[in-house]
C-alpha cells in the first residue's frame, strides 16, 4: 500500500515523495484515514514507528481550508520536551511546504516577545510544551477557543515529567467540539483515565503490544562488579564495536556531564545533551550529531523520546533506567524504520541495578542476553575479569658505601664543639667610658630563684654560650641605680 491510497491531497503526496518515503508504516496506514474522517484517535505504538507523520500529514490537509485569526490558533500539538516540539515543527515545514500554513513554536528558552509576535499574526498550527503554553495563556496573549484539532503526543512521557495536571487544564479550556488525537507508547492507569475523560468514542489503533521492543534491535547486557568499572567497559565497547554513531544514556544530569568529560579526555568525538543546557546549545548539539560532526552523544532521558535521527547504529545505557518504560524508548533511538540497531546495557552487581534489570525483563517478557566484557588493551586500567599485565620490578639500588650522619636538630652547640669566636666589642665613646667609671650604688641582693626545669644555669656551665633571644637580654634602664629612701 502506498500513501496515495490513504486519501491525502496531491500537494501533500508530492511533499512526502520529495522526502524519500513511498510506503506508510502500519500506524500511518491505519491512523491517517481515521484522522481525515474527523474521528478521535487513540494510537498505541512503540517509539520509532512513525507516529509523528500519522497526525501531521492529515492535519495539513484538514487545515489547508480555512483562515487563522490573531491569538486564536486553529490546532494545538502538545509535546513533553523542547526537542520533540522542534522536531514536529520541522516535519510540518517539510510536509507542508506546498501549503500556505502558518506555524508557531512555543517552548522554553526562547524570548516571549518573539513568540507573541507570531501569535499576533495568527497561526494554523501551534506546537508547544504545556508549561510555556500556560504562561502565554495566563498573560492573556493566547486564546484556546478556536482549537479544532488537539494532539497530545508522548502522553506517558507527559506523565513521567509531571505534566498531566497542565494537560488537564489545557483540555478543559478547549471547546468541546474538537477532534482529539492521543498517542502514547504505554498505557498506565493515569493515561487510561485521561483518554476516557477527554476522548469521544476514539478509534483505538495498536500496531504493537505496549512496551515491546523492536525486533530489529540486538540487545545485550554486560554485568560488572562495581559501578566504577562502567566507564572502562563503555570505552572498550566504543573501540571494539563498529560504532557509526551512538547515544549514551545516563540517569542523572551530573552523570551526563562527567561521562562527557571523561570520553572527551580519552579522545572520543562526543557532545552532551541535558536539561540544564540553554535551548540554543541543545539545538546546536543535535544539529552536530545529525550531521555527523560529532560521533557520540551523552544524554539524559530528554533525548529518549521521539528524537528522529534515522541512522543511529548504537545505544548504550551506562545507567540502567529506573523506569522500565524508559528502556523501550532509549533503545528505540536505534533500529528505526526497519534498520538494524544495537543496544548495550551496562549493569553493576548492586541491588538497584538488579531490580531495574528484573523490571525490564518482566515488562518486555524477554530475558536480556548476557554478553562478555570486550577485550580491549587501549586502557591502562584492566577491565573486570581481565588481569593486569605483570610488570618487571626495577633492580634495587646499590647500598651506599658510607651512611651520611644525621643532622642534629638542636640549635645549641654540643659540649665537645668549641664555641664560635666572639667578635671584638666596639670601642665605647669617651662619655660612655666616664659614666662607666663612676661607681654606682648596688641594690640589695635578693634571694636567688631556683632555675626553671629544663634550663641550665649559666654560672654552672663554663662552656655554655648564651644565645641572645627572648628573655636573655636585660634592657639597660632596668639596671639603673635605685635611690633607697631612708
Amino acid at each position: 500500500m502506498g500513501f496515495d491510497l490513504l486519501g491525502l491531497s496531491e500537494p501533500t503526496l508530492k511533499a512526502v515523495t520529495d522526502s524519500g518515503y513511498s510506503e506508510p508504516t502500519p500506524i500511518q496506514a491505519q491512523a491517517i484515514p481515521q484522522v481525515l474522517m474527523g474521528r478521535d484517535v487513540l494510537g498505541i505504538a512503540q517509539t520509532g514507528t512513525g507516529k509523528t507523520a500519522s497526525f501531521t500529514l492529515p492535519m495539513i490537509d484538514i487545515l489547508a481550508h480555512g483562515r487563522a485569526r490573531a491569538r486564536m490558533p486553529r490546532s494545538l500539538i502538545l509535546e513533553p520536551t523542547r526537542e520533540l516540539a522542534a522536531q514536529v515543527a520541522e516535519n510540518f515545514e517539510k510536509y507542508g511546504k506546498n501549503h500556505k500554513l502558518n506555524m508557531a513554536l512555543l517552548i522554553g528558552g526562547v524570548n516571549f516577545a518573539d513568540q507573541e509576535k507570531a501569535l499576533d499574526r495568527g497561526v494554523d498550527v501551534l506546537i508547544a510544551t504545556p508549561g510555556r503554553l500556560l504562561d502565554h495563556f495566563e498573560r492573556g496573549k493566547l486564546l484556546l477557543t478556536g482549537i479544532e484539532i488537539l494532539v497530545v503526543d508522548e502522553a506517558d512521557r507527559m506523565l513521567d515529567m509531571g505534566f498531566i495536571p497542565d494537560v488537564e487544564k489545557i483540555c478543559e479550556r478547549i471547546p468541546r467540539q474538537h477532534q482529539t488525537l492521543f498517542f502514547s507508547a504505554t498505557m498506565p492507569p493515569v493515561i487510561q483515565r485521561l483518554t476516557q475523560q477527554f476522548l469521544n468514542d476514539p478509534k483505538k489503533i495498536e500496531v504493537s503490544r505496549p512496551s515491546s521492543t523492536s525486533a530489529t534491535i540486538t540487545q545485550n547486557l554486560i554485568e560488572v562488579d562495581h559501578v566504577k568499572q562502567k566507564r572502562r567497559v563503555l570505552r572498550a565497547l566504543l573501540r571494539t564495536e563498529d560504532v557509526k554513531n551512538g547515544i549514551i544514556f545516563c540517569n542523572r544530569k551530573t552523570s551526563v556531564k562527567e561521562t562527557f568529560e571523561s570520553l572527551k579526555r580519552h579522545g572520543f568525538s562526543v557532545g552532551q545533551l541535558h536539561g540544564d543546557m540553554a535551548q540554543s546549545e541543545r539545538l546546536e548539539i543535535l544539529r552536530q550529531f545529525k550531521e555527523n560532526e560529532i560521533k557520540l552523544l551523552c544524554a539524559s532521558d530528554v533525548a529518549a523520546r521521539g528524537l528522529d535521527i534515522a541512522d543511529v547504529s548504537h545505544v548504550f545505557n551506562l545507567d540502567v533506567p529506573s523506569h522500565a518504560e524508559d528502556y523501550v524508548h532509549r533503545i528505540g533511538r536505534t533500529g528505526r524504520a526497519g534498520r538494524l540497531g544495537n543496544a548495550f546495557t551496562i549493569a553493576a552487581k548492586t541491588r538497584d541495578d538488579d531490580k531495574y534489570v528484573a523490571a525490564i525483563e518482566k515488562m518486555t517478557g524477554n530475558k536480556l542476553p548476557r554478553t562478555d566484557v570486550p577485550d580491549d588493551n587501549a586502557d591502562d586500567e584492566p577491565l573486570p575479569g581481565k588481569s593486569r599485565p605483570r610488570r618487571e620490578k626495577p633492580e634495587a639500588a646499590a647500598p651506599a658505601s658510607e651512611e651520611k650522619p644525621r643532622a642534629s636538630r638542636s640549635r645549641r652547640p654540643r659540649k665537645e664543639e668549641a664555641p664560635a669566636e666572639k667578635q671584638p666589642a666596639p670601642k665605647a665613646e669617651p662619655q660612655a667610658e666616664a659614666k662607666a667609671a663612676t661607681p654606682r650604688p648596688q641594690p640589695e641582693k635578693r634571694a636567688e630563684k631556683p632555675a626553671p626545669r629544663g634550663r641550665r644555669r649559666r654560672d654552672d656551665d663554663d662552656d655554655f654560650e648564651p644565645v641572645v633571644g627572648m628573655g636573655d637580654h636585660m634592657p639597660a634602664f632596668l639596671m639603673a641605680p635605685v635611690k633607697l629612701s631612708k
